[in-house]
């Protein structure tokens, strides 16, 4: 393949094409859910998630596109004025189906929108269920986002499929768009008037807080100290009626209503909470869910998790799900909101710990969301909001934008806290500068693997300065930021081609010699990015094998050998390599085509410079290889052996 070189990429090959897309979302056809299990479809399917860029909508907020069912079933918690903050305003998911071309052009690949559960109907604490967490029936759609008179039960409508949910997901799958669906597992209700925790079974009363025979809700009170973990995960969460994981009639209930959305055609799954109940639990419920549809992405909220905590750490290794990476969202609003004196060195730290996790480049970033102040409220130069969105859009994991974050939406009422950080949307400008810029980096993630699949390396460091290069094989992406006034990096090692390179966001040029850049100035708030696109893999099948749990040294490369040609047939000097990524995980895209569609044995080598090669101590493993897609290995090394 004849790679372009960066100066003579325009900006509309940064933009995804279909063309790209098409190629990007080949997978093998899941099975009907009434079929019989494919067996291949089972143990070969893992759905990529990294290349995509995330949209979180909070649905009442952001587009009334059916006002016909603004009322709801109870008028009195509709405000047509949209002056009450705890009341719904009318957004709905013909909204969300009107705005898919404007989300489209945007770069937006993947939807998160809040839950779409039936809820209570009733104000607590001046609040109704806007933000869909007080949920009454799992096997519901609220009737206030479908079209006024359509049937809201997911068993009655499962054959004809006719709701505006339906439609939403048709239309986002024309597009190639994925729905992140949000789910709630910890609990239903809080106390309305007496009623807590009623929950129906597609209109079936099955539970209840306050008649609770059948021990399906926790019933030991509010959590009063949270560093007791115990507390953390059987006490109550604000009043919330907390589900009782024990039961086992209360865990099929809620794996089989999310199986009913899954088979919708749900892609990809959030979830609310998951620090308030145990790991074993959700190893259960994601085994279930995977094992249902073994492409479906889930990531879990555990707020404020941190690389610096060892729970939240074991949770995103080990649940089965990745998780919200709050901790680089704490340091990203701290150095750039909100001016800390370390700067950029406070996110430096925690791409430092990245090797605490098996997966960083599958962490969910971002730079706010529904439960914080906007970042925008904390500090509203626009121009620092567009430095933190392109760092989110050029790191390791995986990009998500608040709503309206492109339009520069906020509300700084009471420091822009809950309610306030949920404005309606009310802007829709394609050429706003962040708007521009979200297009193309969007693009950028889909064109370059440096980007989305590669390791990280700090090349450049001040409090105000910034300069980072992503690496994925012979792909590279180079960024450098500015947070403060104009500035000078004498030198600078980019480990791009020599030549002129422009930037993707600004067109300017830039002249590599030996690998540097040399005087490089950044303006005040100024990011540059520059990318060049090596030779792609290419394969019937593409297996991404990443490998966790091996301590390399400097010179020590990790390869994978096996009885296949694509893996050398056991031959060392044929094994395929893979790329370094931090002291944790190595990975690679290992093309296979004549053993596609095969069973095959392989493992992991460590091959060392002058020294015998260090082979896995293990029979070796097994897989059925594909027989066209992409699917992903995720393996940990096991202790080896000298040959």
């Amino acid at each position: 393949m004849v790679t372009t070189p960066p100066s003579q990429l325009s900006t509309e090959q940064y933009e995804v094409t279909d063309a790209q897309e098409k190629v990007e979302s080949l997978v093998v056809a899941a099975p009907k859910p009434d079929s019989e299990i494919d067996l291949e479809f089972l143990y070969t399917r893992d759905i990529e998630f990294r290349q995509e860029t995330i949209y979180f909508i909070v649905v009442d907020r952001f587009h009334d596109g059916d006002p016909d069912n603004s009322e709801g079933p109870n008028a009195e918690l509709y405000d047509p004025e949209r002056q009450d903050w705890g009341k719904y305003w009318g957004g709905d998911l013909q909204g969300v189906i009107d705005k898919l071309d404007y989300l489209k052009n945007l770069g937006v690949t993947a939807i998160w929108l809040t839950p779409l559960f039936e809820q209570v109907e009733e104000l607590f604490v001046a609040q109704a269920a806007i933000h869909g967490y007080w949920t009454k029936d799992f096997k519901r759609i609220n009737p206030r986002f479908i079209a006024e008179g359509e049937d809201p039960s997911l068993n009655n409508t499962q054959e004809t499929r006719n709701t505006t949910f339906d439609r939403l997901i048709e239309e986002m799958h024309k597009r190639r768009m994925k729905l992140v669906l949000d789910i709630v597992c910890n609990h239903s209700n809080p106390d309305f008037s007496g009623k807590k925790g009623e929950l129906y079974d597609d209109g079936i009363k099955i539970a209840d807080f306050n008649d609770d025979k059948d021990n399906w809700y926790h019933h030991y009170g509010e959590v009063t100290n949270w560093e007791d973990e115990w507390q953390v995960q059987n006490c109550e969460l604000s009043g919330l009626a907390t589900f009782n994981e024990n039961n086992i009639q209360y865990r099929n209930y809620i794996k089989s209503a999310i199986k009913q959305w899954l088979d919708r055609g749900v892609d990809a799954l959030r979830v609310d909470t998951v620090k308030h109940m145990p790991i074993w639990f959700w190893q259960e419920f994601n085994a279930d869910i995977l094992s249902h549809k073994p492409d479906v992405f889930i990531f879990g909220e555990w707020i404020f998790s941190s690389p610096f905590s060892d729970r939240s750490v074991e949770f995103a290794n080990e649940s089965g799900m990745t998780m919200l990476d709050f901790g680089l969202c704490l340091a990203i609003r701290s150095t750039l909101a909100q001016g800390s004196d370390l700067g950029f060195q406070e996110i430096q730290t925690i791409f430092d710990l990245d090797h605490r996790y098996k997966g960083a480049n599958e962490l969910i970033t971002f730079i706010d969301n529904h439960d914080m102040p906007r970042f925008q409220s904390l500090n509203s130069d626009p121009d620092l909001v567009r430095v933190a969105i392109a760092l989110i859009m050029t790191c390791r994991g995986i990009p998500c934008i608040y709503y309206g974050t492109e339009q520069y939406l906020h509300d700084d009422t009471n420091g822009g806290d809950d309610p306030y950080n949920r404005p309606m949307m009310s802007q829709w400008d394609t050429d706003t500068p962040l708007y521009r810029d979200i297009r193309l980096l969007s693009g950028l993630r889909r064109l370059n693997p440096a980007v989305s699949m590669g390791g990280q390396w700090q090349r450049y460091l001040t409090p105000n300065v910034y300069c980072y290069i992503r690496r994925y094989r012979d792909s590279v992406c180079f960024v450098a930021m500015n947070r403060g006034e104009t500035s000078q990096v004498p030198e600078v090692i980019t480990d791009l081609p020599d030549g002129e390179h422009t930037c993707i966001l600004t067109r300017r040029k830039f002249e590599v010699v030996d690998g540097k850049l040399i005087n490089l100035e950044l303006e005040p708030r100024d990011v540059i990015v520059l990318s060049h696109v090596g030779e792609r893999v290419k394969g019937q099948t593409i297996v991404r094998a990443q490998l966790n749990g091996v301590q390399t040294k400097l010179g020590e490369r990790i390869a994978v050998i096996g009885d296949c040609p694509e893996l050398g047939n056991w031959d060392i000097a044929k094994a395929y390599p893979l790329e370094y990524i931090n002291t944790n995980t190595w990975f690679g895209e290992i093309p296979f085509d004549e053993s596609a569609g095969k069973l095959i044995n392989y493992k992991y080598v460590l091959l060392r410079e002058g020294q015998s090669p260090i082979r896995e101590n293990i029979v070796s493993r097994r897989w059925v290889i594909a027989s066209e897609g992409t699917v992903k290995w995720r393996d940990t090394w096991s202790s080896g052996r000298e040959s």
